[in-house]
């Protein structure tokens, strides 16, 4: 038969009972916190819209186009930075 991971694969579509449970998590965020994603792949990236706190962190290797609105940015590896949180 048909092996299949359970993720997501490119230009599947996101579920949407789980699409509308990020977005009502993510309004209601005290603190977002978006690790390792460029945040250019829609409709995922796009959910960073629905957070109006000011509380945002953002994790990745490489910059994004929301880094000038994070209250917190590190651009390297995620690795690096988990190490150093665990350190303190």
């Amino acid at each position: 038969g048909i092996i299949k991971p359970d993720v997501v694969l490119y230009e599947e579509s996101l579920n949407e009972k789980d699409m509308n449970s990020a977005v009502n998590a993510i309004s209601s965020a005290d603190m977002l916190i978006v690790v390792g994603t460029s945040l250019i792949v829609y409709p995922a990236a796009g959910f960073i819209r629905f957070y109006s706190g000011d509380k945002l962190v953002l994790i990745n290797k490489s910059p994004t186009g929301y880094d000038s609105l994070a209250r917190l940015c590190f651009n390297c590896d995620v690795v690096e930075v988990v190490s150093e949180l665990n350190a303190l």
